[in-house]
């Protein structure tokens, strides 16, 4: 037989709805199958609960987990990762749930639910995330009151566990801004703990950036000090491709060095890069970027490095010369690998290549020729280009005439290195757009883009964008004005909905500053904070005192409110209470669980000589208190009956 639940109707409503608000903010994180058990069980469960069945045999639970388990193994080919383990924890949560006989299963529950809502911290750490974790922590948090008071209203439940979430802010606020901040995580992550995040690869093959254009996740945001570059110059680098198959370019590999390898000139930009995690190295910096950056590197073909993978959101303060010349320099193995073409691809490109340099009398008149011949050759920017076979550049140019920007700067690349000039292709993020709200400027990866450089004897490395020759809107207005057809474009970037946008920006705009002041508050930020409180140099000292006077203070704070809220007695109340005071000075004390009929007849018989007007005090206060109507009148008279109260 199975043992019904003994637990109270509103807290099995409570554990209910809780885990409900627990597992649904992990939908987008979990295959389509995992989700639907879960949901399964949680429907299951409020179907029994509404009609008062138990809870389902324990074989029949152990069974659902040991397939769960199964499941998940298959599914993610290990257990012991983030998204196994958030996955098997929300298939636990869920059957745990369904087999809550007692009160400490709720608690089993409810502490399993606070896990799963902190691992959403594991995916993302915007503001909405920290809403949906505070909503979820307080269903649990009601969840366990609801064992405590079962009688209680829903509302007064959760208004009293609203109050104890409030009561606890003012500790959290202490301990983020005074604890010894840490750079990095306090415990070591999962493997595939940043297996989720997004951004360029570093191979290019047709369609890849097309593919990733078409979401708008923000890939990094600047905060220039005071001027803007022109949307011409806003050219974010990163990987560097040299090395090309026939269908799919590669980078090669590049010396790391200490300081930028050309002379900056022009005019400089000053600008804070805010990353997002993309768990790669490179830094997206706008090209030509000055010497002297912690934590960066410098390559020969001019990226800039961070020392480690970008695995959490990450700021730099950076400055940009966008107009440098490149060192007129190079080496002789690099111009020799920018010259190499896998044989027996693309014929009809070659041709057309060789054509052109028979024509021309210089590496920069062959340059000048390509451009011309692209630009006159009709082709088409979209987001949706056709499949390409074996010769990718020949059908291209030649047959689809339909392409995105890694179709141009391959076709390019490859017609610069079939007619001997050295080229590479180099992929990054083009463009970006000021957000109005802040003034920063936002790139998404939308903005992903692809571009040529060659290397010309007396000018170096020269950036050339065949993409512009056929959308010349792209550089100055953005991949929505450039592309004929908005087929595959993210939704809030159609012109049609300026109006969602707006909302965007706002939400943008505050997501920064979280990202600023939340999760940018790191140990350079807390020493700035320090000082300007007057703690110049703290030390372990330092911190331990102004940890504890804080807790102290806000100690007392809280207690001071609490006895002000405090209920006050009322004239009935301060007459028993006066009562019990001359009867305890004479030897007979009230129990705290004593009712005042069987505490009048108890001093009645202790004091035998006052017996009578005892038990007739004891029996007039409990009738005013606990009867159906208040005389105020009676309790005067009672009040000054007690002060009259001689004892013998």
């Amino acid at each position: 037989m199975n043992k019904a639940s003994d637990l109270p109707g509103a807290s099995r409503y409570w554990l209910l709805g809780s885990i409900a608000i627990t597992i649904a903010p992990h939908a987008e994180h979990f295959p389509a199958w995992l989700l639907g058990l879960c949901a399964s069980l949680v429907l299951a469960q409020a179907a029994m609960v509404r009609r008062g069945h138990p809870p389902p045999h324990r074989l029949v639970l152990a069974l659902v987990a040991l397939v769960a388990s199964v499941g998940v193994k298959l599914q993610f080919d290990h257990f012991f990762g983030k998204d196994p383990g958030v996955a098997l924890l929300a298939v636990l949560l869920s059957i745990k749930q369904l087999e809550s006989r007692a009160p400490r299963d709720v608690h089993a529950a409810v502490l399993l639910s606070y896990f799963l809502q902190m691992s959403l911290f594991l995916y993302d750490q915007t503001p909405l995330v920290g809403l949906l974790v505070i909503v979820g922590t307080l269903a649990s948090t009601v969840t366990l009151l609801s064992l405590q008071a079962p009688r209680e209203p829903a509302l007064a439940q959760l208004r009293t566990g609203a109050v104890l979430l409030a009561q606890g802010l003012p500790f959290m606020l202490v301990l983020f801004l005074l604890f010894p901040r840490v750079q990095g995580p306090l415990w070591g992550l999962p493997n595939d703990a940043y297996s989720g995040t997004t951004g360029l690869s570093d191979t290019m093959a047709p369609g890849s950036i097309a593919e990733l254009s078409q979401s708008d996740a923000i890939a990094f945001r600047a905060a220039f000090r005071e001027r803007t570059p022109p949307p011409a110059q806003r050219y974010w680098r990163g990987p560097v491709l040299t090395l090309f198959d026939g269908r799919t370019w590669r980078q090669a590999s590049s010396p790391i060095l200490a300081a930028p390898p050309y002379r900056p000139s022009g005019p400089a930009y000053d600008y804070r890069l805010t990353l997002e995690p993309h768990n790669q190295n490179w830094l997206l910096a706008l090209e030509h970027p000055g010497a002297g950056i912690d934590g960066a590197r410098y390559t020969a073909d001019l990226r800039l490095l961070a020392t480690e993978a970008v695995r959490q959101r990450a700021g730099f303060d950076l400055r940009a010369y966008p107009e440098t010349q490149p060192g007129l320099t190079e080496d002789a193995r690099v111009l020799a690998l920018a010259r190499q073409l896998p044989d027996g691809f693309n014929p009809r490109t070659r041709a057309l290549a060789q054509k052109l340099a028979r024509r021309a009398a210089s590496d920069q008149a062959i340059v000048d020729a390509s451009v011309t011949y692209l630009r006159d050759a009709s082709l088409v920017y979209t987001l949706t280009p056709p499949v390409l076979g074996v010769h990718t550049v020949d059908e291209f140019l030649f047959d689809t005439h339909r392409g995105f920007c890694e179709h141009f700067a391959s076709a390019f690349v490859f017609l610069m290195r079939a007619a001997d000039v050295p080229a590479r292709v180099v992929t990054g993020y083009q463009g970006g757009e000021i957000n109005p709200v802040d003034g920063t400027l936002v790139v998404r990866q939308s903005d992903a883009h692809a571009w040529a450089e060659v290397w010309l004897r007396g000018r170096g490395w020269v950036r050339v964008d065949p993409t512009a020759l056929a959308a010349p809107r792209r550089l100055e207005s953005g991949i929505a004005d450039a592309l004929s057809d908005l087929d595959g474009l993210p939704l809030l970037m159609r012109p049609e909905l300026s109006w969602l946008r707006n909302v965007r920006h706002r939400w943008d705009a505050l997501s920064n500053t979280w990202n600023q002041w939340v999760l940018g508050y790191n140990p350079d930020r807390q020493r700035e904070f320090l000082a300007n409180i007057g703690v110049g140099q703290p030390d372990w000292k330092a911190y331990g005192g102004l940890l504890g006077a804080s807790a102290g203070a806000l100690m007392l704070l809280l207690f001071a409110w609490a006895y002000l809220q405090r209920p006050s007695r009322d004239a009935l109340d301060r007459a028993w209470a006066n009562f019990c005071r001359k009867l305890a000075k004479h030897g007979v004390s009230r129990h705290p669980w004593e009712g005042p009929k069987d505490y009048g007849l108890r001093a009645a018989r202790a004091r035998p000589a006052n017996a009578a007007e005892l038990q007739e005090i004891a029996d007039v206060y409990a009738r005013l208190r606990y009867g159906a109507r208040h005389d105020a009148s009676a309790t005067r008279d009672l009040a000054k009956r007690i002060r009259r109260l001689k004892l013998k």
